[in-house]
């Protein structure tokens, strides 16, 4: 069995996860709004109830899109845009 799963939902804000849900499944959200969940029943039906379940390798290839299209819009800056230190280009993400 996978240790977790994968799911796309738009987080609505307060509520949207709870102490009682970080308590109850591990719980982490990436770019494009892909969460990535600890496989167990409580969590699956956290997904089932705000999202889509997603594969790994969907919701790695959304991740993917989104960082590639960030990256791309850091690298149009200009030179003195670039050189603030707190403007960092997007790094690349590996879902767990």
């Amino acid at each position: 069995m996978e240790n977790f799963l994968y799911g796309v939902a738009e987080n609505t804000g307060k509520g949207f996860f709870t102490a009682e849900d970080r308590r109850n499944f591990f719980l982490r959200g990436y770019p494009a709004n892909v969460w990535v969940i600890g496989n167990n029943p409580k969590g699956a039906l956290w997904v089932a109830d705000r999202g889509v379940f997603k594969t790994k390798s969907e919701a790695q290839a959304l991740v993917d899109a989104e960082i590639q299209a960030a990256q791309a819009a850091w690298d149009a800056q200009s030179d003195e845009e670039k050189a603030n230190p707190l403007n960092i280009r997007p790094s690349d993400v590996t879902l767990p």
